[in-house]
């Protein structure tokens, strides 16, 4: 027989807050964009100017995004953007390449020809803005030519999986966008004939060293500062 829920257990569902939410996303915008650049003092006056709020969401936010690990707070200095370590990093970007790479050989058997020629016309999209020298702009352009080799995939758990850490990985992308530069897009071809033929296990293989060679670009980056 079911139980009725105990006063102690009974909790109700907290209503959304859809301020507070649009201010935490904007917050973690600024930060992988670099407008917020890692170990920056955040001020909620000067944040809530910015965006047009009342300090109240603002401070929701920043509790929130220390609890997601974009913002530390510290006792009696306030708030903080994230430092992110090597390891943070390391493990990150390891994660990132076993699941992008099983992402490209589903994309392989699933994709249709519509679906390899929407991925060269996001190649052009990638290569005109590393023409452009645009940094946003190509950190954009290569999260949509990923985003569409998940969503090719037609793997929902492996989506949220990726999904769940794209957010962090275009923080860590965007001091290399630039040095990654035309290697990287060299390499996104490769993986899209490797589509484009149906060659799964090549797809998966050329996508695990594209990720690769990123975590060693941020790697030698790292080192070098």
């Amino acid at each position: 027989m079911h139980e009725p829920l105990t006063v102690a257990a009974y909790r109700r569902v907290a209503r959304p807050a859809p301020l507070r939410q649009a201010v935490h996303d904007a917050l973690v915008e600024l930060i992988i964009n670099g407008s917020l650049m890692p170990g920056q003092h955040l001020v909620e006056s000067e944040l809530a100017e910015h965006l047009g709020v009342s300090r109240q969401p603002v401070r929701e936010a920043l509790q929130h995004l220390h609890t997601d690990g974009w913002v530390d707070l510290r006792p009696a200095h306030g708030a903080f953007v994230h430092t992110p370590t090597a390891e943070e990093a390391e493990e990150l970007l390891t994660v990132r390449s076993l699941l992008e790479a099983h992402s490209a050989e589903l994309a392989a058997v699933n994709a249709t020809p519509a679906d390899v020629e929407r991925l060269w016309e996001l190649q052009g999209e990638g290569v005109q803005a590393l023409a452009s020298d645009a940094v946003t702009r190509l950190v954009e352009a290569n999260a949509a030519l990923h985003a569409f080799i998940t969503a090719l995939a037609a793997n929902s758990v492996l989506s949220q999986l990726i999904s769940t850490v794209d957010r962090r990985v275009r923080w860590y992308y965007t001091p290399i966008a630039k040095p990654r530069g035309e290697d990287a897009w060299t390499e996104h071809a490769q993986v899209i004939e490797a589509i484009a033929q149906g060659a799964a296990d090549e797809a998966g293989e050329l996508m695990r060293k594209h990720a690769d060679r990123t975590t060693g670009v941020y790697r030698a980056l790292r080192q070098e500062d």
